[in-house]
């Protein structure tokens, strides 16, 4: 079965970094993985960090993550887990999620973004990376309209650029009704070298236990995930032309209380895992990306050391000697986010179907 293959793989390719590395932090243990750094902490609430790849110098790379507080902000971190001086966006009201585009068109250049929600403006806050200079004249407003409780309190964001290289986001809020829960809008050049969004579909079913927060974007596939809270996870296309039908619901139960970040990791154009915070467990539940039989088979339990974990962010590229096979980050209630070598963490099976 390609599954066990894919497990088969990842195993001997974790066993061999583990015992080839002296590193005592972030070496796998009987139970819990423990990362191999923690960053600096924030002065309030980490919520949700998104890694961006630098196209010249992957060793530059830089971890984006949010501070949630009514006077809070946006930080970068380097590959040790510093914060990086003048990197910081500070005076966010209630930043969420945070989610990065690569090579949106503006003035005639393709620039990176990183694109966060602003729950009490409700607003889409862009920003161009790795500069941090404001792409969007303050802020752009999202759900113009909606009048429900809680109807334009922004959370989730996840960043889709489809093959004709169109960038879009898929924004969410604290509450929203089902079959439009999300909305989706192109980011474009409004003219003058600042980013305009244009509504483009309503979506998304919601079963009305908690909240939707944590969104995620397969590119390559062209499919959206999120994560409906204490119910499961949904997936729908991402390109509006292919209709609002959910394509699959997975990961409905095995989870102790809400369903928080998902991150994708890939092995290959199609194949790879799709790992779900299961917030109050301290672990992650890991999906198949490929489907069999219709379905994202459940394949292990990843226990780590982060402490009810929101959002999450992985990479499957090499970046340095510390990230030979890729970086997951995952946010942690102490303040910090916590990376991980990818080796350690698919090294440590707890439960394979």
């Amino acid at each position: 079965m390609q599954f066990n293959n894919l497990i088969y793989t990842v195993i001997l390719i974790a066993l061999s970094s583990c015992s080839n590395n002296k590193q005592t932090d972030g070496v796998k243990t009987a139970q819990v993985i423990k990362p191999l750094y923690e960053t600096d902490p924030v002065e309030f609430d980490t919520d949700d960090p998104a890694i961006w790849v630098n196209p010249n110098d992957p060793s530059k790379s830089m971890v984006i993550g949010t501070d949630k507080d009514s006077n809070g902000a946006l930080y970068a971190f380097d590959l040790k887990g510093h914060i990086i001086p003048g990197k910081i966006i500070k005076n966010l009201q209630r930043p969420d999620n945070v989610d990065i585009a690569y090579g949106l068109l503006l003035n005639g250049k393709k620039v990176d973004i990183a694109v966060v929600t602003e729950r009490i403006t409700h607003k889409l806050r862009i920003f161009e990376l790795p500069s941090f200079s404001p792409l969007d004249n303050g802020g752009i407003e999202m759900f113009i309209g909606e009048t429900g409780d809680l109807y334009r309190d922004l959370m989730g964001i996840a960043m889709y650029k489809n093959p004709k290289e169109e960038v879009f986001a898929m924004v969410g809020r604290k509450s929203g009704p089902s079959g439009s829960y999300i909305w989706q809008y192109q980011l474009e050049d409004a003219g003058d070298g600042k980013v305009k969004a244009t509504l483009v579909r309503k979506f998304g079913a919601y079963s009305g236990k908690k909240e939707i927060e944590s969104i995620a974007v397969d590119n390559e596939l062209g499919f959206i995930y999120y994560s409906d809270e204490q119910f499961g996870v949904r997936k729908y296309y991402a390109d509006p032309k292919m209709g609002n039908k959910e394509v699959a619901l997975f990961a409905i139960s095995g989870f102790t209380s809400d369903h928080e970040g998902i991150s994708i990791y890939k092995t290959s154009g199609k194949t790879g895992y799709i790992l779900v915070s299961d917030q109050q467990a301290n672990q992650f539940q890991v999906f198949s990306r490929e489907v069999e039989n219709g379905k994202h088979i459940h394949l292990m339990n990843i226990k780590t050391s982060t402490n009810f974990s929101d959002g999450s962010d992985v990479v499957s590229i090499p970046l340095n000697a510390d990230f030979k096979h890729g970086l997951f980050v995952a946010m942690s209630d102490n303040k910090t986010f916590q990376y991980y070598r990818w080796e350690d963490l698919a090294g440590n099976i707890l439960d394979v179907n």
